[in-house]
């Protein structure tokens, strides 16, 4: 794994206990034939958060298992994954997953709450405070976004 990061902008990193620099910070993890594809998100995801200082615990738990549900949705209906891209600014954190399939994900409703399937996207539309879809030219990212 070997994971590149980014800075946003001309300004040196603060030395706040937000760990980022002032325009933000873009880390981005490929993920085409990664064995084990979840599972590196997973860390990578917990690696970035913990850097960033992420304020709220909680939320870093949500984050982690939105990222595992997004990944996991593209290694399952999507011809696996492309890259994860993490996106935190002062502001927010956005999240992206893209993937080869021009098919769009539908929320549908889980057939039983306690068996596995349908249970992805509820996921991602309860945890994050907002989501959505871009297709491009190469398939589709999803991406989730929280509030900081």
């Amino acid at each position: 794994m070997n994971p590149s990061r980014e800075l946003l902008g001309d300004t040196p990193v603060v030395s706040d206990a937000a760990a980022l620099p002032i325009g933000g910070q873009r880390r981005r993890l490929p993920l085409t034939g990664l064995p084990r594809p979840v599972a590196h998100a997973r860390t990578f995801t917990a690696a970035a958060l913990a850097h960033w200082s992420w304020p709220d615990p909680d939320r870093a738990s949500d984050i982690v298992l939105l990222v595992t549900e997004l990944v996991a949705n593209a290694a399952v209906h999507a011809d696996g994954p492309l890259e994860l891209v993490l996106h935190a600014s002062a502001a927010r954190l956005r999240i992206e997953v893209s993937d080869r399939s021009p098919v769009l994900p539908v929320p549908r409703r889980p057939r039983h709450p306690g068996l596995p399937g349908g249970h992805g996207l509820v996921i991602v539309q309860q945890t994050s405070d907002r989501w959505g879809t871009e297709p491009h030219r190469h398939g589709k990212t999803v991406w989730a976004e929280f509030d900081r």
